[in-house]
């Protein structure tokens, strides 16, 4: 395969080229090998295309930051072979990119499933915090806890192979391109945009999934007008990979029913390259699925923001969701309005504003703090300081910096806050 451009993702078709196309996304951590078991089939009825996030499976280590820059790249991808309608199903980050297709441009799709996916995947600190701990120890801590969030107990026990394939597909991940892509899942919240998604969704999710489980399955299928729901039993968080059988049957059964009859099927593309991690295979299992009803479409609110809710925003990105909402629920009705000052400017105008990165207002914020003593603040924008991509190492020299122009004595108590915040940050868990 040719270089792929950064603007662009590395993809494989199989199939006929007369079929109507049919997109496999990946989850964050994964290659297209996740859909290696369901492709034989849906081969008999569509022209698969998957394709790698950048830093995946090879791909070239272009990081991307946003799920939106990730449909992007996606649509270029595409453009680029002709591929002009198509059915998309993805895995956690690819459903993601899923709903983001049916928003932004739902001319292009005729038909989606959303897989483990959710509207809004956990909190922003925790994926955040993940970058943290991959930027200071790199992917090993996540590779070797990846088996315990993707597959249940039983099945890692019973198919090592397949297990530590998931161990090593991990490991060989670009950590600033999954650094990226968790900053991607931090910032995406689709939910008040929910109803919006026009076209026939299945959602689908394994019944033991402990990361996007059927919680949050049910909250997409609440919130989209033609959708359906169907739990798979006995699987967690990479359901195609542990129930394989049950997964093709359902995709199957839903593009095929869901399929427009005026979908171009004259489109021309490339074959993809050979991959590099492919998966080991597990034996098929006949599972029986549990299929809901659609719920009714919550009314959302909707207004423009104003410099409050921009600054909140900046203010839980920075310093995270957990350190904000114990500051407003603190602040009471006394400090209520010196809460909102603070959220306003500080936040909402200068940490807001183009001139300076995120990475150089932390560095600029770490030595205002030493030379005023400010050591509680500081223990906050330490942790600070690692969620906008500074390392140990670099905040290490930026107290060093103040200590010749801030005074020994006010870096050595800066250097001990520091030192425990980095220790707790930077720890994996476990």
């Amino acid at each position: 395969m040719s270089e792929t451009p950064p603007n662009t993702l590395q993809y494989r078709f199989d199939g006929p080229e007369d079929a109507p196309v049919l997109i496999l996304g990946p989850s964050l951590g994964t290659t297209w090998h996740m859909w290696d078991r369901q492709v034989p089939e849906l081969l008999g009825q569509w022209r698969v295309f998957r394709f790698d996030l950048p830093g995946h499976g090879g791909a070239p280590a272009h990081p991307a930051g946003s799920v939106a820059e990730l449909t992007a790249r996606l649509l270029a991808t595409l453009d680029t072979l002709g591929v002009q309608r198509f059915g998309y199903a993805g895995c956690a980050l690819g459903g993601a990119i899923g709903i983001e297709l049916a928003l932004r441009r739902p001319e292009r799709l005729t038909s989606l499933a959303l897989v483990a996916a959710s509207p809004r995947f956990g909190t922003a600190d925790e994926f955040r915090q993940r970058g943290v701990i991959v930027r200071t120890n790199g992917l090993d801590p996540i590779a070797r806890t990846a088996p315990e969030r993707w597959f249940t107990g039983g099945f890692s026990a019973a198919q090592p192979a397949i297990t530590e394939w998931a161990v090593q597909m991990v490991r060989t991940t670009d950590p600033g391109c999954y650094i990226a892509a968790c900053e991607a899942l931090a910032t995406f919240d689709v939910r008040p945009e929910l109803g919006r998604v026009g076209v026939p969704t299945l959602v689908l999710v394994g019944s033991d999934d402990q990361v996007t489980g059927p919680a949050e399955a049910r909250t997409l299928v609440a919130g989209i007008p033609d959708a359906r729901l169907a739990v798979v039993p006995g699987a967690s968080h990479l359901v195609p990979v542990e129930q394989p059988a049950a997964v093709t049957d359902l995709l199957a059964h839903h593009f095929s029913t869901a399929w427009q009859q005026s979908f171009d099927t004259g489109q021309t593309a490339l074959p993809g390259g050979a991959p590099a991690v492919r998966a080991p295979q597990a034996p098929p299992q006949a599972v029986p699925v549990a299929e809901i009803a659609p719920a009714a479409v919550p009314a959302q609110p909707a207004g423009p923001p104003d410099r409050y809710e921009t600054g909140l925003k900046t203010r839980r990105e920075v310093l995270g969701d957990a350190h904000v909402d114990h500051a407003l629920a603190q602040a009471g009705e006394f400090s209520g309005d010196f809460q909102e000052f603070v959220t306003r400017y500080a936040w909402g105008e200068i940490w807001d504003r183009p001139g300076l990165d995120r990475r150089t207002r932390s560095c600029v914020t770490l030595t205002a703090l030493v030379a005023g003593g400010h050591l509680e603040e500081l223990a906050a924008h330490t942790r600070a300081a690692l969620r906008n991509g500074l390392t140990p190492d670099e905040i290490k020299e930026v107290l060093l910096q103040a200590a010749v122009y801030c005074g020994v004595p006010a870096a050595s108590g800066a250097f001990r806050v520091a030192q425990q915040v980095i220790r707790e940050e930077t720890t994996p868990a476990g």
